[in-house]
């Protein structure tokens, strides 16, 4: 009854994950634009995601799922239950398995580590099984390097992912838009994965929009 009620309260949820990758304004902004959109958001932060965060940002972020949820229900403006966060080896979270509720996944940013992990189906945390499970179960997966110069490795592990049909979309903002501040180079990418997820938004118009 409570999960009925609460598919009637929300979009359908996408999981967002932010890993050890510098960038983490894009993960924090995407997760602010799930929620204007009235999607539940799923979020998973790892243990290196918090450094960055910590490290780039004035954002300070609790470790412990419950604590985190609190948070980023509290600085992204979301109702009760509109966040939901899930620990490394939380292994009962629906993201764990096929057989739970279905959900696109975004890793904002992803590391070459998780990048190279979810490319060989290592699942050795709750990030890498969630993204094995969205592939095997032909679900939408979109993963956001951001990394400078890519090397063979990283190279072909995109091309791995890409076949297996996820979507490589790099932290690379454009400037057609004539941004003036970082918020707007970020608000770019954020928007790039809102298109992917076919998810509308006002963020930054598409091309040939005024």
């Amino acid at each position: 009854m409570v999960e009925a009620q609460q598919a009637e309260r929300f979009r359908p949820p996408v999981t967002v994950a932010l890993t050890g990758a510098s960038g983490a304004q894009y993960g924090l902004r995407l997760i602010e634009a799930l929620v204007t959109a009235d999607h539940e958001v799923w979020v998973m932060i790892s243990k290196a995601a918090h450094l960055v965060i910590a490290t780039e940002t004035a954002v300070d972020l609790p470790a412990r799922p419950e604590r985190l949820a609190e948070a980023l229900i509290s600085r992204s403006g979301a109702r009760p239950g509109q966040v939901r966060c899930f620990g490394r080896e939380d292994w009962m979270a629906p993201v764990a398995s096929g057989s739970g509720a279905p959900s696109s996944m975004v890793i904002c940013p992803c590391s070459t580590g998780t990048l190279s992990a979810v490319a060989t189906g290592a699942s050795n945390n709750l990030i890498e099984r969630a993204a094995d499970v969205a592939l095997k179960e032909r679900r939408q997966l979109i993963l956001v390097p951001r990394e400078a110069p890519f090397s063979a490795i990283h190279l072909e592990h995109m091309l791995a992912l890409t076949r297996m049909g996820a979507v490589i979309l790099p932290a690379a903002p454009g400037f057609y838009h004539q941004p003036t501040t970082i918020d707007d180079l970020v608000d770019f990418i954020v928007a790039r994965i809102l298109n992917q997820l076919g998810i509308v938004h006002r963020l930054v118009p598409r091309w040939g929009e005024a």
